[in-house]
């Protein structure tokens, strides 16, 4: 059953806080997160860092109100107690976890929606994109993958997340007739997927 869990500490938000702008960040269970870090932290350093990248992305999206998609209790308490809105999607995927989500913001009053990766240690300035009146892609820093990306909820973008998905996204923005404003930035094109990643800068 799909659920919207609004609230964080006992008090609950009313849906219309969202506002028209919102960024959406979808959370893996942090447990399950980054494995691929194995090999260069122990299980609680990993753990740690992705609850310390997961929340450095949250307040990156000030002063815009957020959404975590999940399906793990855990990621939902913790996202609660940053004030966000939490978004329960279990087993879809990240594809099928964003698409909800983005249509659920849609259907709380947002048209306007910023999908932000959680594995985004330097993020700043997510809530502060420059508006644009079309799509705004924020690729990887090899220009493969796509760590954010802002677009008019009710535009039937399909999200393919993965390996290429920088191309994929831009040939969908072709596919809808959509502009395209690509915004390269060093804090947001970092993400951390390989032990190679690390230390952080």
């Amino acid at each position: 059953m799909k659920a919207v869990v609004p609230g964080t500490r006992g008090s609950a938000p009313s849906h219309a806080t969202l506002g028209l702008t919102a960024v959406l960040i979808p959370v893996k269970s942090f447990a399950a997160a980054k494995q691929r870090l194995g090999s260069a932290l122990v299980d609680t350093d990993r753990r740690e860092l992705v609850k310390q990248m997961a929340a450095q992305v949250i307040h990156a999206a000030a002063p815009l109100p957020v959404a975590v998609v999940c399906d793990d209790a855990e990621v939902a308490d913790w996202a609660r107690q940053y004030g966000a809105l939490v978004v329960w999607e279990p087993g879809r995927g990240l594809n099928g976890a964003v698409e909800s989500g983005v249509a659920r913001m849609a259907e709380l009053g947002v048209r306007v929606v910023t999908v932000a990766h959680s594995d985004l240690p330097l993020a700043v300035g997510i809530g502060a994109l420059e508006p644009f009146d079309g799509v705004t892609l924020v690729p990887d820093r090899q220009d493969n993958g796509t760590n954010l990306i802002r677009l008019p909820v009710g535009s039937g973008f399909r999200f393919s997340y993965g390996p290429g998905s920088f191309e994929r996204h831009l040939q969908e923005c072709a596919r809808l007739g959509l502009p395209v404003s690509i915004v390269r930035r060093p804090e947001l094109a970092f993400d951390v997927d390989w032990p190679t990643d690390l230390p952080l800068p």
